[in-house]
């Protein structure tokens, strides 16, 4: 059977691009993987960070084959954003893609006592590459290590986009809705006539439910299941596959995979359906990187993200805005999140049709490699396209994006994330199931109580569409204040936003779907803004993961069954107002709140957000009690505004609309209708406006 080996250990990175003759273990910094080079600078703000080619190399002893092991591949989770392999200065594969797997057979190749494996990595820009502009850092590196896999002649495809050679899918059966059947698919290399395929199926108590055995040179088949436990969101039970390639009574080859039994939809009226029950799906976003880590997790840190997230009671996670690692969606899986998972095709479409191939292979690549995991229910085909315009082009490009979604893999929905200005109506509402639209009023303009409006417009217009909300949020750093504006970055106003952004969605059933944006904040090394540059700073958890800020504590009130009282304001400490207001946060029914030992008075509150007055003088110490449950705070009376608390902004960006702050300009503290009085203002914002329009205009006249 195979052997999967770890990779990962001495590593030469050459930061340079030189000669694959030149790239020599000994040459550069030793490093082990996961590794990207922009850990450091891919959040310095000033959009420099180091997009290069690089090299890395290692040393891998003479390989001999045997009967057991006679094919030897290189396995790369991923590498940002393009990769070519070389084995002893010969070229072997090439990849293009920052966020999926490749593998490379090495076999004919490492022939040498002692082989040098070569792998160029590089995050420039290229046309032909996916994705082409966006609001996050393109790290480059290889992210997610490296394996190498010995397997006999006969084995399981390791080199079809990625995959494992075996793909599983669960229908409901035709003679009783309760019974299942499991389709499988495989794809085997080096089939001899007296080979079989066994598949093995047990149940979370390893006890074999089911099996079938199968000519391996029949790549279909599908075994029954009656009456299987159904994976849930509240019960995420998992069966196992195993296949085994089979010759006489000897196993060539295995793989092993989990699965899930589930049915879902979604309602335009009921919203989000699993197991034929309406549950309301309530998530964030997930951006993959960390603080002066990058996107070079491991594998704690990906069980780390999924703990807070389920620790804030969400059922579903987007995982934006690209395939995300193995790891996580395995966290999913056990955790029973369901996962919108979608390719980087997002903010503008390069019109290079290398461009679209590589968007038609992002696609096959997420598809095939992951349509095992039961979270996954959403294929997201694009994201704030609309931003660069729209063309016949670009929506002939979804149509196929789409068709080939559903001809792929015919059991899960298709999706799509849509920028606030596009239109309600036109030709991107025709082509995927369901759509969602990322909405920032309260933020990059608007006002904060436009959300539930927006929707009950839309669902009234359109009541056979299934609408959800695929992103919308604020930032916020350690500022604070007493009286929370838009645009201030306190993290009194972001807590204010998601009370009012909760109250309007979750009360909307027929809203399928709605998701934070986002969970953490992460790099975004463009962006210089809020006191802390590089850095995108509307999660609800900071960067590094240290501090929840106050909203998370407001999701956590609405979704999570754990009770908990958290009192908010915990880093806004000195206050000069007479009385203060106290926010606390609970999914009890009432709370408490005690000053310096003294009952301040009980509240209760059927939003879970307990708002008190409460005397400020001297220093005081807040209790908040909710049940069996405490949290504590301090205040303390100053004279004057501590500006320790208030943001000192220069050179911000407005959205994506680069508004810099010398004296007589606007920034970020400045609300859209503000700028729109302002005769300069109003011409720069109308005329880009004008543009992504005509865009529009002309894309629905050529597509009635």
């Amino acid at each position: 059977m195979r052997q999967i080996l770890d990779f990962n250990e001495n590593w030469w990175f050459i930061h340079a691009d030189v000669d694959v003759s030149e790239a020599r273990p000994g040459e550069g910094e030793l490093v082990s993987l996961p590794h990207t080079w922009n850990a450091l600078d891919g959040q310095k703000g000033d959009g420099t960070y180091d997009r290069g080619s690089y090299w890395y190399v290692k040393m891998l002893d003479k390989w001999e084959p045997s009967a057991k092991y006679s094919r030897l591949f290189l396995e790369i989770p991923a590498a940002g954003q393009q990769a070519k392999v070389f084995v002893n200065g010969e070229f072997v594969v090439s990849h293009e893609g920052g966020y999926s797997a490749f593998r490379a057979d090495i076999t004919e190749k490492c022939t040498e006592e002692f082989n040098t494996i070569a792998i160029w990595c590089s995050n420039e820009k290229c046309d032909a590459i996916y994705p082409q502009s966006a609001d996050f850092t393109f790290y480059g590196g290889l992210y997610r290590g490296a394996h190498l896999i010995c397997v006999p002649e006969t084995h399981f495809e390791l080199l079809h986009y990625g995959d494992l050679g075996i793909h599983a899918a669960t229908e409901p059966a035709s003679w009783d809705k309760e019974d299942f059947m499991l389709h499988i698919r495989t794809k085997i290399c080096g089939v001899e006539k007296d080979n079989q395929v066994i598949y093995q199926i047990f149940d979370e108590d390893g006890k074999e439910v089911a099996s079938a055995a199968r000519p391996a040179d029949s790549p279909d088949t599908s075994i029954p299941l009656y009456k299987p436990h159904r994976w849930d969101i509240k019960n995420s039970y998992q069966y196992t596959l195993k296949a085994l390639i089979m010759r006489n009574n000897e196993c060539l080859d295995e793989v092993e995979l989990k699965f899930g039994v589930r049915t879902f939809c979604c309602d335009p009226g009921r919203g989000f359906l699993i197991n034929g029950n309406c549950v309301p799906l309530r998530g964030v976003s997930r951006h993959q990187d960390k603080l002066y880590q990058g996107n070079a997790l491991t594998k704690e840190d990906h069980i780390r993200d999924a703990e807070l997230i389920e620790e804030i009671g969400a059922n579903t996670v987007r995982l934006a805005h690209y395939q995300h690692a193995q790891e996580f969606y395995n966290e999913c899986d056990k955790r029973g999140f369901v996962v919108w998972a979608e390719i980087p095709f997002i903010s503008v479409m390069n019109e290079d049709p290398l461009a679209h191939e590589n968007c038609i292979t992002q696609l096959k690549e997420l598809i095939y490699q992951n349509d095992h995991h039961p979270s996954i229910c959403f294929w997201g085909i694009s994201n704030e396209i609309l931003i660069g315009g729209i063309s016949e082009k670009l929506v002939e490009n979804h149509r196929e994006l789409n068709a080939l979604a559903k001809k792929i893999d015919p059991y899960r929905l298709t999706t799509i994330a849509h920028v606030t200005m596009t239109p309600k109506d036109g030709p991107m509402h025709e082509i995927t199931d369901v759509e969602s639209y990322n909405h920032y009023f309260g933020w990059y303009g608007g006002d904060v109580s436009m959300y539930g409006d927006w929707f009950d417009n839309f669902h009234k217009k359109y009541p056979n569409k299934a609408i959800g909300m695929s992103e919308y949020g604020c930032e916020a750093l350690n500022w604070h204040t007493s009286d929370p504006k838009q645009g201030d970055y306190t993290e009194e106003y972001q807590a204010y936003y998601h009370e009012e952004m909760i109250k309007q969605l979750f009360t909307r059933k027929y809203i399928w779907a709605t998701h934070v944006w986002n969970m953490f904040d992460f790099g975004a090394d463009a962006r210089n803004e809020g006191g802390e540059n590089g850095q995108n700073h509307k999660g609800l958890v900071t960067f590094d993961r240290k501090y929840k800020k106050d909203s998370f504590y407001a999701y956590k009130a609405w979704l999570s069954d754990e009770p908990f009282v958290h009192l908010c304001g915990k880093r806004y400490v000195d206050r000069v107002e007479d009385t203060t207001k106290v926010t606390v946060y609970s999914n009890l029914p009432e709370v408490e709140l005690f000053v310096n030992g003294k009952s301040a008075g009980k509240l209760q509150a059927e939003d879970h957000f307990f708002h008190f007055e409460v005397p400020n003088v001297g220093e005081s110490t807040l209790v908040a009690v909710a049940g069996e449950y405490k949290d504590e705070s301090h205040i303390r009376k100053v004279d004057t505004f501590n500006e320790e608390y208030s943001l000192k902004e220069s050179g911000a960006i407005l959205n994506w609309f680069d508004i810099t702050e010398p004296e007589g300009y606007y920034s970020l503290n400045d609300r859209l209708s503000d700028i729109m009085k302002s005769e300069e203002g109003k011409a720069l914002f109308m005329g880009l406006m004008s543009k992504v329009a005509a865009g529009m205009s002309q894309g629905n006249e050529k597509n009635d």
